[in-house]
């Protein structure tokens, strides 16, 4: 049992000790906004018995960090895997590992489109073996590359089977080399901005569809969280960006080839990492990806005078947007990460991991193969959504397994009481879209492309709210 006076990590699920239980069908017809901002307030109160007395300053347990990497090999042999014939640039585990006190939290992310919850489950019996992390403070998430093959479960194929044992072996090598760096840390925030990506709706003559849709809702913000020792030098720089990392997503190459990349995500990361010589872990974690594309694909849509719709590959030549635009946003992120100036001296970071679920109402998953005027959106069942909350000293990681879109991003960082929000989709292996009440309106791709059904979202960050308020209490 954990001391009422000792700040360490919280993985907590009971709803007694977060707050009455949420209302879920009041907020189904209301905006994000009001929902977030009601629930809020409503739980600022109901954490209160839950405040910890001051701890002195020598009593204070020491932020440490340590982060590690490790290749996903995919041998040739392997080759073709879900339809994928070359491998263009390596695809990584990276892994941060915490500890503040007695426990520890670690935070997996993979170069995956998703991942099963059979090799979520191997990944975490690893990490626990080598790191002493409890199978629940582990949080695995992916930067959603769409150009991976998918994590298929063993029994499907010889070759499904030695892919999770190759994401397993690569999840060993990164968990031992942030085990080996951990020591006292120190941690801090900024923000920037890159204009990178932008939102896919598009109306075309058949109703909407996907493109470069400028006048859509777009977040550009760049959260950026930094990690050093106590010398100043970094750990780990961990970036938040709402886009989706398809730049060579179903590009097919002159020759034929299907070629594997870790892609926007990856190119960013690797710009972050080069300029730190290596020295530096970097992390991308996935933001409001549901409606945010990469600005230049070189496989495209685009819409024609009569608002006609098709789509052109540019092939090999899209490597070039890649490169760019990974370039781009990696710089951003290196330039806020160089402003920051992390603080804590090693006491004194707060590190608490809460889970949670909330209830919404579900529809038949759908799979749009062009856009429609009409569309069936009745509620068939529920599901229960889990919620991940990682709070690092005066920052918080919101994540959730469904695509988010960016109005719901947007209203989860404006009513959260943290100076330091990063709100995170694709956490434990991803789920599809949780589109926003305009999705559904406009019959959008997001929408007919979900197994939510409308009002979800704003049920989700309702409930975001409240926790982050108990949290903040």
């Amino acid at each position: 049992m954990v001391p009422k006076n000792v700040n360490v990590n919280v993985n907590r699920n009971e709803n007694a000790r977060l707050g009455s239980p949420l209302h879920r069908r009041s907020f189904l017809n209301g905006s994000i906004a009001a929902a977030v901002t009601a629930t809020a307030l409503g739980g600022a109160t109901a954490a209160q018995a839950a405040d910890a007395e001051p701890v002195p300053k020598e009593q204070e347990p020491v932020l440490k960090a340590g982060a590690g990497r490790a290749v996903i090999d995919i041998p040739s042999a392997l080759l073709p895997l879900d339809g994928f014939t070359t491998v263009h640039d390596d695809l990584y585990v990276r892994i941060l590992l915490l500890e503040n006190g007695s426990r520890r939290v670690a935070l997996a992310v993979l170069d995956l489109t998703s991942i099963s919850a059979e090799a979520i489950a191997a990944m975490r019996t690893t990490i626990a073996k080598a790191s002493g992390v409890a199978t629940a403070d582990i949080v695995v998430t992916v930067t959603h590359t769409f150009s991976a093959p998918h994590v298929q479960a063993t029994t499907s194929s010889t070759a499904a089977a030695q892919y999770v044992r190759q994401i397993t072996k690569a999840t060993a090598t990164a968990i031992a080399a942030a085990g080996k760096e951990l020591r006292p840390a120190r941690v801090g925030f900024g923000t920037g901005t890159c204009d990178v990506n932008v939102n896919r709706d598009v109306l075309t003559a058949d109703g909407w569809w996907l493109g470069t849709g400028e006048a859509g809702s777009s977040d550009k913000s760049v959260g950026v969280t930094r990690l050093d020792d106590l010398d100043g030098n970094p750990i780990a720089v961990l970036i938040n960006y709402a886009v989706q990392s398809s730049v060579m997503m179903e590009s097919v190459m002159a020759g034929g080839d299907l070629p594997i990349t870790a892609d926007l995500a990856g190119a960013a990361v690797q710009h972050v990492e080069k300029q730190y010589d290596g020295d530096v872990v970097g992390f991308f974690l996935v933001g409001s990806c549901g409606d945010q594309a990469p600005a230049f694909r070189s496989k495209r849509y685009t819409i024609d005078k009569d608002k006609k719709w098709s789509q052109v590959d540019a092939q090999d030549a899209g490597w070039l947007l890649l490169t760019v635009q990974g370039e781009r946003l990696g710089t951003e992120a290196v330039r806020v990460s160089e402003t920051i100036r992390t603080s804590g001296g090693g006491s004194g970071s707060t590190v608490r991991l809460l889970t949670d679920t909330v209830t919404v109402d579900t529809m038949a998953m759908g799979h749009p193969t062009g856009p429609t005027k009409t569309y069936d959106f009745t509620p068939t069942g529920t599901a229960d959504v889990p919620v991940w909350i990682l709070q690092l000293g005066n920052g918080v990681f919101v994540g959730v397994e469904p695509e988010l879109s960016t109005d719901t991003a947007l209203a989860i960082k404006k009513h959260s009481p943290f100076p330091h929000t990063a709100v995170m989709s694709m956490l434990e292996g991803g789920s599809k879209n949780m589109a926003e009440a305009q999705s559904y309106a406009r019959i959008t791709y997001e929408a007919m492309d979900s197994s939510y059904a409308q009002g979800s979202a704003e049920t989700v960050a309702a409930k975001i709210g409240t926790l982050l308020h108990s949290l903040r209490a």
